[in-house]
């Protein structure tokens, strides 16, 4: 007995599929000949793309998390310190000028 396996396609294939779907150009059944893939799958994946679609536009940028907040403030922090430093520094090298 020979097994057979399931076919997985990738994201970009889904994507390709779901736009020649969306597209109207061939019919489902069409579509499902030429990438052999089931018209069934092909009504999902087009499904899935139109939601996709409509909640990309509806999003607001995302505020910062606080983990990125934290790192900005941590960069601050050591960008006055090394400015100390350096200004303490460059007063210390004046006296020791002959």
């Amino acid at each position: 007995m020979s097994k057979t396996s399931k076919r997985q396609y990738t994201n970009s294939e889904k994507i390709k599929i779901a736009l020649d779907a969306i597209k109207g150009e061939l019919t489902i059944a069409q579509i499902s000949s030429k990438y052999e893939v089931h018209s069934t799958q092909i009504t999902n994946w087009k499904k899935l793309a139109i939601e996709a679609m409509g909640t990309c536009f509806s999003k607001k940028p995302s505020p910062k998390t606080n983990e990125d907040q934290k790192l900005i403030e941590d960069l601050y922090k050591q960008i006055g310190k090394l400015s100390t430093e350096c200004e303490w520094l460059k007063k210390k090298s004046e006296l020791f000028k002959c």
